[in-house]
């Protein structure tokens, strides 16, 4: 029988833990953990994205997106207006607290990639970043 650790699918899952655990550490104090952060981080590359494209794109259950959607307004992080298209649809856009928000956490979300990566040589890392983003994008279509 294979060793827990020969099977890629566990480490990727324990990799997975590890780097919720030191982001939702250093996120801590602001009141958003890692769903909420990769949230506003999405709405950063749009200009705004209906709920079901939010639950679709990052993975999460619908019912789970109205509940960060609700927490990241009252931080003033997000707002919902009308879609320029259906005006009973919402959609969510980054406000500018969310923008300074993500601004101010840029330099220690990298130092928290960095902890993460630190056995890796910036060749390695940049190569596993590029595997990772193949097997994720494969994942979402």
């Amino acid at each position: 029988m294979r060793g827990l650790h020969a099977d890629t699918g566990y480490l990727l899952y324990r990799l997975g833990l590890r780097s919720g655990q030191l982001f939702n550490a250093f996120l801590q104090e602001s009141g958003v953990r890692l769903r909420h952060y990769a949230l506003l981080r999405f709405l950063a590359t749009s200009e705004g994205a209906l709920q079901r494209e939010l639950s679709a794109r990052l993975g999460y259950d619908p019912s789970a997106i109205v509940g960060l959607v609700d927490d990241l307004e009252k931080l003033g992080f997000v707002e919902r207006r009308p879609a320029p298209d259906d005006r009973r649809s919402r959609i969510v856009v980054l406000t500018e607290e969310g923008r300074a928000f993500l601004r101010d956490t840029d330099a220690s979300g990298l130092r928290v990639t960095n902890e993460l990566l630190d056995p890796l040589t910036p060749a390695e890392r940049k190569t596993l970043h590029a595997l990772l983003l193949r097997i994720a994008e494969a994942g979402l279509e």
